[in-house]
């Protein structure tokens, strides 16, 4: 039997993977002392491996498919084929920011006052390349962990980490000066197993079907009753992907209708929706949109 080989991101990015594959029709389980998850299809066999080294993996051929940052992509600049931008912000519900930060009390305002300086971050190649193509010469070293502490100790001028929020930066007394790019998720494949036919299928009803739980985030199905009389104004107060489907009852005055919308909506949408008319209101969860 052929097996594709998928690489799922081990840390921070794992907990959202192997619940948007859950989302996806896929259960992934292990425990904590396993690299290898197991997985409810037998055309698929998994692989736990840091985010930082999958598109490595990927290019040299070990995994044929798996997820990772456009970051990490960059800083290995490795030779990959984008299947599809997973837009991470929706993974995580926040986008991952790459940026270059100095202690709260530094002198130092802008990127141009890093001439000169010493710079920790674990996107070493990436970094590099940044300041070479602005002309600014500074010393990048690469950073082993503990990153932050390197800069509020005073052993480097500044660093290049990444943040979603930026708490953690502030709480740390830090401040941010310049942002050197957005990360999102990718899935990636292997060039020899995207041009196999049938690897290249298994990916695409991956990608389809990733994608379909990623268009369901943050989304509900609305169902409900509406008489021929009102049903204009409910029409009016609602938000759909396209436009809401709208059946017959068994009675001629009476319709049924069906939409997509945002969860967060419906605690102000379900009174006003009631004001114009409708009853039997129905709200319900969606893994997929497609």
């Amino acid at each position: 039997m052929k097996v594709l080989k998928l690489g799922i991101p081990k840390g921070s990015l794992e907990e959202n993977t192997v619940d948007l594959f859950k989302k996806a029709g896929w259960r992934i389980t292990y425990d904590s002392r396993s690299y290898f998850p197991d997985i409810d299809d037998p055309e698929i066999s998994c692989t736990l491996v840091r985010a930082q080294e999958i598109s490595r993996y990927i290019e040299d051929g070990t995994l044929d498919l798996g997820l990772t940052g456009i970051d990490w992509i960059l800083e290995n600049s490795s030779d990959v084929v984008i299947v599809q931008d997973l837009i991470y912000s929706k993974v995580s519900m926040r986008q991952a920011r790459w940026v270059l930060v100095v202690r709260e009390d530094s002198p130092y305002q802008k990127i141009d006052d890093m001439e000169g300086k010493k710079i920790s971050t674990e996107l070493v190649n990436f970094t590099k390349k940044y300041f070479a193509q602005k002309n600014i010469n500074v010393h990048v070293e690469f950073s082993w962990g503990a990153t932050e502490a390197k800069v509020v100790e005073g052993l480097v001028d500044a660093i290049v980490e990444v943040t979603e929020t930026g708490s953690t930066i502030k709480a740390n007394k830090l401040r941010i000066i310049h942002e050197l790019m957005k990360t999102n998720t990718q899935l990636i494949a292997n060039r020899a197993s995207w041009n196999d036919s049938w690897k290249r299928k298994k990916i695409e009803q991956i990608k389809t079907m990733l994608t379909g739980s990623l268009q369901a985030m943050g989304k509900v199905g609305l169902k409900l009753n509406v008489s021929k009389e009102n049903l204009k104004r409910v029409m009016a107060l609602l938000p759909s992907l396209k436009s809401p489907t709208i059946s017959n009852l068994s009675s001629q005055e009476w319709f049924a209708v069906e939409s997509i919308v945002d969860a967060k909506s419906m605690r102000d949408l379900i009174p006003v929706l009631l004001e114009a008319g409708a009853q039997g209101i129905i709200e319900y969860p969606l893994n997929k949109v497609v």
